[in-house]
């Protein structure tokens, strides 16, 4: 398993136990929205992921646009956090 699949699969986890949701890593796609769509996430949800990522990975998700491009999807929220661990 690639350092990028383990990621992905890392941040599904954190999503869904800081969400509180009832999903499996499975019912996630890599490249669904996260916030607003298909899936039971809200704006409440996006600040507890944001807030998980930070004390997580050390990686700070500041503004409104800065939150939407990296909880676009979970291939987006891994893009985010492998660009500012290589910063």
């Amino acid at each position: 398993m690639t350092e990028n699949r383990e990621l992905k699969d890392a941040l599904k986890q954190l999503i869904i136990a800081e969400c509180d949701a009832d999903l499996t890593a499975d019912e996630i796609a890599d490249d669904e929205p996260l916030i607003g769509h298909e899936l039971p996430f809200d704006s409440l949800d996006a600040l507890q992921i944001c807030m998980a990522v930070q004390t997580r990975y050390g990686v700070r998700i500041e503004g409104g646009k800065a939150t939407r491009r990296a909880l676009a999807s979970i291939n987006s929220l891994a893009e985010t956090i492998r660009t500012a661990a290589s910063a």
